[in-house]
């Protein structure tokens, strides 16, 4: 007797399978898919700042001068944080120039442009600063010689 209710029982989980890939499907597609999203956004703010620090080294770097160079690596830096929707308040930039101790930019130096920022997990709440918690910090360096030449023509 024992032996067909087993059996009954047994012949009876007709269309559980269905039900077991859709749940299965389902946990294991919502973390891939905010993974996906994740990693898109880390992406995006990482190509961002990249872009930032080579785009505004460059303009630094083949400017005729100081005041030149400042104000084409300004509007360079502000159109590449546009384009690529950065937060411009959460975007740090460093210049620094190599041999140390020389005026920056100068003839003949390096230019070596540093673009911090940082960027949240999607899909995190502002409650108790969980925002800031998550948050992933990046950072890009570029570096561009400049001219021999600059600043006197």
């Amino acid at each position: 007797m024992r032996m067909r209710r087993w059996n009954r029982w047994a012949r009876n989980d007709e269309g559980s399978a269905a039900l077991e890939f859709i749940t299965v499907g389902v946990i294991l597609l919502v973390p891939l898919a905010y993974l996906v999203i994740t990693l898109g956004s880390v992406q995006e703010t990482l190509l961002g700042a990249e872009a930032a620090a080579r785009h505004t080294a460059r303009v630094i770097g083949q400017a005729e001068d100081a005041g030149a160079a400042a104000e084409r690596g300004d509007a360079v830096l502000a159109s590449v944080i546009e384009e690529y929707g950065m937060d411009a308040e959460n975007v740090d930039v460093s210049m620094t120039c190599t041999p140390a101790g020389s005026e920056c930019p100068s003839a003949g130096a390096t230019v070596i442009i540093t673009v911090s920022t940082h960027v949240s997990l999607p899909f995190v709440p502002e409650i108790f600063g969980l925002d800031r918690a998550t948050q992933i910090p990046l950072q890009a360096a570029a570096a561009q010689k400049v001219s021999r030449l600059w600043g006197a023509g």
